[in-house]
């Protein structure tokens, strides 16, 4: 447990950031941090080896900080990496979901060729709030025909309940 008090001593908390209310939880400080990101990569890749028992196909990332440490996962995993990004910066026919997050509304979509049917599937993201991204990542897989596992997400607020929006298990190696 010390590594994850070491990468929750790193995150810095910003007041009213991107509005006026939200305490925003600033996750760049552990990348600027070599050991910090071996840390967090380390633990998720041995949370998945050590609970699932299937082999991982593909990692999702969630747009954008998903991206940060999803692909590096992926390839300790020998897994593929996929997007789900914000609606129109895909190219090709892809899938969309809608979600309303805690500070407004959004889309996210994934390509239809990026994952196939039966494919088992993680998602990760840096932050589960009200779970509206993560349960609109779902739906995509869901689409695709890909089985779903679980969400793994390095921050967790917790007062906000978002894992009941979620259609498969929850980690969170940091809750606030």
């Amino acid at each position: 447990m010390a590594d994850i008090e070491y990468l929750r001593s790193l995150i810095k908390e910003i007041p009213d950031f991107p509005q006026e209310g939200i305490l925003f939880r600033d996750i760049f400080p552990i990348f600027r941090d070599p050991k910090a990101t071996e840390m967090l990569v380390s633990h998720i890749v041995n949370h998945i080896n050590t609970t699932i028992k299937e082999k991982i196909d593909v990692i999702v990332g969630l747009d954008a900080r998903g991206f940060l440490f999803g692909p590096i996962v992926a390839l300790k995993l020998n897994a593929a990496f996929v997007p789900s990004r914000k609606k129109g910066k895909l190219p090709g026919k892809t899938f969309s979901a809608d979600f309303k997050k805690e500070y407004g509304v959004d889309s996210f979509e994934m390509q239809v060729d990026a994952i196939k049917p039966g494919q088992n599937v993680i998602i990760v993201d840096d932050l589960i709030a009200t779970g509206g991204t993560a349960a609109a990542a779902g739906q995509l897989v869901e689409k695709s025909g890909g089985k779903l596992l679980e969400y793994i997400f390095l921050i967790e607020l917790a007062d906000l309940n978002g894992r009941k929006n979620l259609v498969a298990p929850a980690y969170s190696m940091i809750t606030f």
